[in-house]
């Protein structure tokens, strides 16, 4: 962490990952990471629809709040920015978050409040971390031995582009799902080479294509972003807490 000291409260977040998912040279292998209160400047950056239209308003909020300044932000796996997103909206604005989401069991639109310091990390079985992000992972089906990532917000904003690009050339098509396997994915039967890789991802199996993407999810350090919400009669379910720009700004669109 840097030694710099600031004018402004500053709170040290342990990360989902526990820094387990990152090379030991990297700091945020240590498994925490100190980030500054938000203040009126970050503020602006939330409310900027010229960074929100570009897509690049959480690239500046972290630039803003993260304080070691040698961390790359394009880095942090998703779950970890989901802790940091998260802790930064407690930090800044308190615990206590309104929520309007839509009930599938009641086929209605539900709003409620949520607590969310109550929030907690997924289970996740670290015996398999060793501080690199690249896990071995046997295809059910096709009994391909692949190797693959947890993805970071680097990967997820290269994945956007992949996908606006796609779309440009034929918005009839979705390919969302084959082109996050293709970041996903880091090898096949050893071969790292991204024409292999290409070719297996677009002839893998909906079986194992389904398996894989479990797989990561299952493995992958994040906060559970769900809630249980008690309807009137008293049945229960389970809803999502969405961390769009909205997150911190509830009358925007999430």
């Amino acid at each position: 962490m840097s030694d710099k000291k600031f004018d402004f409260p500053t709170h040290v977040l342990d990360l989902p990952s526990k820094g387990l998912v990152y090379p030991q040279d990297n700091p945020l292998s240590s498994g925490q990471i100190e980030i500054k209160y938000m203040t009126a400047k970050e503020e602006d950056i939330l409310s900027s629809q010229n960074l929100i239209k570009k897509g690049i308003v959480i690239d500046k909020l972290f630039e803003s709040i993260i304080v070691d300044k040698s961390i790359n932000v394009d880095d942090i796996i998703i779950g970890d920015k989901n802790a940091i997103i998260l802790a930064t909206r407690v930090l800044g604005y308190g615990p206590d978050y309104s929520i309007q989401g839509f009930s599938q069991v009641k086929n209605e639109t539900i709003k409620t409040k949520v607590d969310l310091s109550e929030v907690k990390t997924k289970d996740v079985d670290f015996s398999i971390f060793s501080n690199k992000n690249e896990f071995d992972f046997e295809t059910p089906i096709g009994k391909k031995k692949i190797k693959v990532k947890i993805l970071t917000h680097g990967d997820e904003k290269s994945i956007d582009k992949d996908l606006q690009a796609l779309e440009k050339l034929n918005s009839d098509t979705a390919s969302d799902i084959t082109t996050r396997l293709r970041y996903i994915i880091t090898s096949v039967e050893g071969d790292s080479d991204l024409s292999t890789i290409n070719s297996f991802v677009n002839s893998l199996l909906a079986r194992d294509s389904r398996a894989l993407r479990e797989y990561v999810r299952s493995i992958t350090p994040d906060m559970d972003m769900n809630f249980t919400y008690t309807h009137e009669d008293g049945e229960e379910e389970l809803l999502p807490i969405n961390l769009g720009v909205g997150f911190f700004w509830p009358t925007q669109e999430s």
